[in-house]
This record gives structure tokens, sequence and C-alpha cells, in this order.
């Protein structure tokens, strides 16, 4: 399973960017795929994940929701984060990840594979 994550960047606060993650395979018919985020001296949080299968249950972080929506594409094997009204809280590693299962709470522990992160920076 190989991941590539790509659309970090610099914006300004109430921007936007959108992450796109790109997967081997067709796991994102099968697999959770999910984002997390890692800021400087701190650990790696949820931040969204959306399940395989026909349902493509998405669940969002608290800090994010209403912000941030992700989205699928099976045809294209990819997995899309959209991230609006940014704030420099946002500032992070973004990493995309997948995981067989699809869980009530998530933590970085648990999944099974990782991309490379891209870098998203708000300023203020």
């Amino acid at each position: 399973v190989q991941l590539q994550a790509s659309g970090g960047g610099l914006v300004q606060a109430g921007g936007s960017l959108t992450l796109s993650c790109a997967a081997s395979g067709d796991i994102v018919s099968y697999y959770s795929l999910g984002w997390f985020r890692q800021a400087p001296g701190k650990e790696r949080e949820f931040v969204a994940v959306i399940s395989g299968g026909s349902g493509g249950v998405r669940n969002h972080a608290d800090s994010v929701k209403g912000r941030f929506a992700i989205s699928r594409d099976t045809a294209k094997n990819t997995v899309t984060l959209e991230m609006n009204s940014l704030k420099p809280e946002d500032t992070a590693v973004y990493y995309c990840a997948a995981d067989r299962y699809y869980r009530k709470r998530w933590f970085a522990r648990d999944m099974d594979h990782w991309g490379k992160g891209t870098q998203v920076t708000v300023s203020s």
C-alpha cells in the first residue's frame, strides 16, 4: 500500500487549501482513509476519516468540523481534504493514512499505512 499526499502550502488565515491523497491499488474502496496532522512539539492528531465500502461514512475532529471536509473518488483512488476558514492553529504537517477497519475513535497508533506528510502553514 502506498499513499502520497500533496497540496500543502502557505496560506493566510481565513484562506483555503485542498489536500489530496493518491492511494495505490483500489484500497480507497476497502480501507478507511484518513488525515492526521502533527504540529511541532505535539502528538499526531486525528483530523478526518472516510470509510471504505459503499457507505463512505465520514468523521471529522471537533476542531475542524464545519471548516474541513473529507471526500473520496474511488475511480481515481484518491481522498481529498478540503480545508476552509484556515486558522494559524491549523499549521502542521498533514499525513494521509489507511486503516482496514472503521473505528469509533481514531488514533495514529491504530493506522495500518502512512504516506509522507505535506506541510500546511497558515499565517496570521
